[in-house]
């Protein structure tokens, strides 16, 4: 179901955006705690580990159970307004994007819509281009996330007008090129290893077995999340440092604060500061959140697009019996 298929022209452009919106929503309903965590860890410039005095997280039980006495439940959905917008937003035109780029391919090129690098090449692109279009939300979800107490933004509004009077309108594209350099491979592996596990369900699952296949989708979804985060991991922390630039004064709770003046100057100081393990800082819960999210993405997804050629199908019954 995802991508373009020509035996099974159920789903349409528009249908693909309204699914991709669906499974983004309700995904990060439940993403949002490990997310929350993962950003906190990658934030933070001293090692994460109990050995470190210094350091305010060690460990993802340690910052569950600091982060709700500090700051309350709600804390783990810090940010949630901003990243429901980002993640409707970005279900909807990478979605859009992928199932119009593999029609594309179809349809002018000589190469099967189905393969593996073209889903690689065409979830690359669709990614890419809908990074750009949610790139601000998601630099507000950051800073949501990150900020401490007592918290610097009041609400969605406050955060917008205030770092567009002080920092200008480029800040809500800070960190766009390592999420550009990182997303094209990370998106592209997702939507190629998914396809790649899915035709070997098929092949390995006999074809009496094959009734859960809600259930196959979302193992394919989680595996093919796993790999493709695990592959391109550093880029998302070098995202996040240079996202909260300007924001130090409200990280002052939490540690260390670094300024980075672009994306090799990060690059520098953690590798120097931090060694090759700052590169993977908050890897465990973005491993978790990856398998999770990616696996419920494809779920919602493939049942929502289901779930429209079923209403489709059942109304075209209707007209013809009328």
């Amino acid at each position: 179901m995802v991508g373009y298929d020509p035996e099974a022209k159920c789903v349409s452009t528009v249908e693909a955006a309204a699914a991709g919106s669906a499974s983004g929503l309700v995904t990060r309903v439940f993403i949002s705690p490990l997310d929350v965590i993962k950003i906190r860890f990658q934030l933070q410039i001293e090692q994460l580990s109990s050995r470190n005095p210094r350091a305010k997280y060690h460990g993802i039980l340690q910052a569950v159970q600091r982060i709700f006495q500090e700051e309350g439940l709600v804390a783990f959905w810090k940010g949630h307004v901003p990243a429901q917008f980002l993640s409707v937003g970005y279900g909807a035109v990478q979605f859009m994007a992928f199932e119009s780029l593999t029609k594309l391919v179809h349809n002018v090129t000589s190469y099967n819509a189905r393969d593996s690098f073209v889903h690689f090449v065409c979830g690359g692109l669709a990614a890419c281009t809908a990074t750009v279009a949610v790139q601000p939300v998601d630099t507000l979800r950051t800073r949501f996330a990150a900020q401490g107490e007592p918290k610097i933004y009041h609400n969605l509004r406050h955060a917008v007008l205030t770092m567009y009077q002080t920092e200008g309108p480029r800040t809500f594209y800070r960190g766009l090129t390592p999420t550009i350099v990182a997303i094209f491979p990370y998106a592209g592996l997702q939507f190629s290893f998914y396809n790649i596990l899915q035709r070997f369900s098929e092949w390995a699952i006999p074809a009496d077995g094959k009734k859960g296949g809600n259930i196959k989708n979302l193992v394919c979804g989680s595996c093919a999340g796993i790999i493709s985060k695990t592959l391109t991991y550093p880029f998302d922390v070098f995202k996040k440092r240079l996202q909260v630039g300007g924001f130090e004064h409200a990280r002052a709770a939490f540690g260390q604060v670094r300024t980075y003046r672009g994306l090799l100057d990060c690059i520098r100081q953690i590798m120097r500061e931090e060694g090759p393990g700052g590169f993977f800082k908050g890897l465990s819960p973005s491993l978790l959140k990856a398998a999770v999210s990616t696996g419920l993405v494809f779920f919602w997804y493939e049942l929502f697009c289901s779930l429209l050629c079923a209403l489709k199908s059942t109304d075209s019954t209707t007209r013809k019996e009328g």
